[in-house]
């Protein structure tokens, strides 16, 4: 299930960690400890690594309080896209004329801003999760629905003919030719949305809520608490990259012809 070599450690999803890149981020972080002792940079501009790593102890009960706050919108806001990329998706492959309708206002709808939506979000449903849970639905809907699109449409129709020819029913025509060929444009669409959806989430807290890693970095920017902010976007970091393994698992799990070479 794991391999380790000379060069670093293959994981079950695929991603390699090698000693260099590991010893390369330990020396930027020295030299960053080092840069900001020798220059004397005051800590609100810019925290050494070590005043974080005091500041992320300090406040490591209360982050994970928020940080729950955070993943909880993420993950419904993602499961909520998901859902609906799926049905529209779809809908699309099924009827040409509702992705000739419908395939566009995709493509325009990433030309405005999601700052610009998660105020609108916050006056019509208020502080509590639902517009958070919203404004990662926005953020993550549009890799989801644009790779299931381009999946369905690249399943081998011939196999299908022939199959269907066989006389086989549904269930074996999909689970024998549609879902293996989707699977890999779902898990490729669902790697981006991931890394978005904690993102989603905070963007969402930034502009209104009473809790979340939004907010904690909020309040730590305007009492000037530099080394909370950057131990806030560490959690949020840590958070993106859990869940970014999840997926990569998943995708190790639910595909094992891709497993050739892991």
């Amino acid at each position: 299930m794991k391999r380790w070599g000379n060069t670093g450690i293959r994981s079950l999803g695929g991603t390699k960690i090698t000693l260099k890149s590991a010893l390369f981020l330990l020396a930027l972080i020295a030299l960053w400890e080092f840069i900001v002792g020798l220059a004397k940079i005051p800590e609100f501009i810019l925290p050494a690594p070590t005043s974080i790593g005091k500041a992320l102890i300090k406040s490591f009960p209360l982050l994970m309080l928020h940080a729950q706050t955070t993943l909880l919108a993420a993950v419904v806001g993602l499961l909520l896209a998901i859902a609906i990329a799926l049905m529209l998706a779809v809908l699309m492959d099924r009827f040409r004329i509702i992705k000739e309708l419908i395939y566009p206002l995709l493509i325009v709808s990433q030309t405005i801003p999601i700052i610009a939506l998660a105020p609108v979000l916050l006056i019509w449903f208020g502080l509590g999760i639902l517009p958070k849970i919203l404004v990662v639905a926005l953020v993550c809907f549009f890799p989801m629905a644009v790779n299931l699109v381009d999946g369905l449409e690249n399943v081998d129709a011939e196999l299908i003919e022939l199959l269907q020819v066989m006389k086989a029913d549904g269930w074996t025509i999909f689970t024998s030719v549609q879902l293996p060929s989707v699977l890999p444009y779902f898990f490729s669409g669902l790697k981006i949305s991931v890394t978005y959806s904690v993102l989603g989430a905070v963007i969402g807290e930034w502009l209104g809520a009473s809790s979340g890693l939004g907010i904690y970095m909020t309040r730590a920017m305007h009492s000037f608490s530099t080394s909370s902010l950057f131990a806030a976007i560490l959690v949020v970091v840590l958070l993106s990259m859990g869940l970014f393994k999840i997926t990569q698992f998943m995708a190790w799990l639910f595909m094992p012809w891709n497993r050739i070479g892991d």
